[in-house]
C-alpha cells in the first residue's frame, strides 16, 4: 500500500500549485493528499488543529508531511500540538521557521497587513516552536533571488526572493539543502521533487545534493 504524503500549501495559495509535485510523488510510489486551508482568514493554531483532524481522518499507519512556506509552519505547529499522530517524515520547502523578514516589512503598512491576514498571528512574524526531533525532518531552501522580497526588502544574504536561507534553518533537522530556485519554484522544480522523494524514502538527501 503506498504511503500517504500530505501536501500543505503556503499563503495565498490553494494547493493547485502542488499538483506537479504530487504527480512526481506518485511516480515514486507515494500517495499524495492535499490539505487546503484558508491561509489568510485563520491563525496558525487554527490551521494546525484542522490539519490534525485531517490527518486523523485518513486512518493510515504512516503519514509523511510536506509543507511549502507557511504550510511548513502549520505542520510544525500541528506536530507540536499532537504527539500521537501516525509516524512519518517531514520536508519543509522555503519555510521561514525563524520568522519572515518580508512579512515583518509587510506588517508595517495597512495593505500589507490586509495581505497577510491572520497568518501573522503566531506564524510568519515569529520563530517556530522548538523542534523536538521526534521525526526525521529535512529542509529545502532556494537561493535564486526572484520574488517580492527583492522589491519590498526584508531579506538579506542568500535568499529565494521571499525567504532568506538563514530563515529556514532549524535546530534538530536531519538534513538541509539549498538549491538554485526561487520561492515559488520550490514546488515546480524537478530537482526539488527528487530530493523530497528521496528524503521521504530514506530520511536523508543524496550526498550529491549538498548544493543545487
Amino acid at each position: 500500500m503506498p504511503e500517504s504524503v500530505v501536501l500543505v500549501h503556503g499563503i495565498l495559495m490553494n494547493g493547485r500549485e502542488l499538483f506537479l509535485l504530487a504527480r512526481r510523488l506518485r511516480q515514486y510510489g507515494f500517495k499524495p493528499v492535499f490539505f487546503d486551508y484558508p491561509s489568510r482568514h485563520r491563525n496558525i493554531e487554527e490551521h494546525a488543529r484542522a490539519l490534525v483532524v485531517f490527518i486523523e481522518a485518513l486512518r493510515v499507519p504512516v503519514v509523511h508531511l510536506v509543507g511549502h512556506s507557511l504550510g511548513g509552519l502549520v505542520i510544525l505547529r500541528a506536530l507540536g500540538m499532537h504527539t500521537d499522530l501516525p509516524p512519518g517524515r517531514v520536508v519543509l520547502l522555503g519555510t521561514p521557521v525563524q520568522g519572515s523578514g518580508v512579512a515583518r516589512r509587510l506588517q508595517r503598512a495597512a495593505w500589507g497587513r490586509w495581505l497577510l491576514g491572520r497568518s501573522a498571528e503566531g506564524g510568519l512574524l515569529d520563530a517556530a516552536p522548538v523542534w523536538d526531533g521526534r521525526r526525521e525532518l529535512g529542509i529545502i531552501a532556494g537561493r535564486r533571488p526572484l520574488g517580492m522580497g527583492v522589491f519590498l526588502g526584508g531579506v538579506s544574504g542568500a535568499h529565494d526572493g521571499t525567504v532568506a536561507v538563514a530563515e529556514t534553518e532549524l535546530d534538530g533537522a536531519q538534513a538541509a539543502v539549498v538549491l538554485d530556485t526561487n520561492h515559488t519554484g520550490l514546488v515546480f522544480s524537478r530537482p526539488v521533487a527528487a530530493r523530497v522523494c528521496h528524503f521521504l524514502k530514506h530520511g536523508h538527501f543524496e550526498a550529491s545534493a549538498a548544493s543545487g
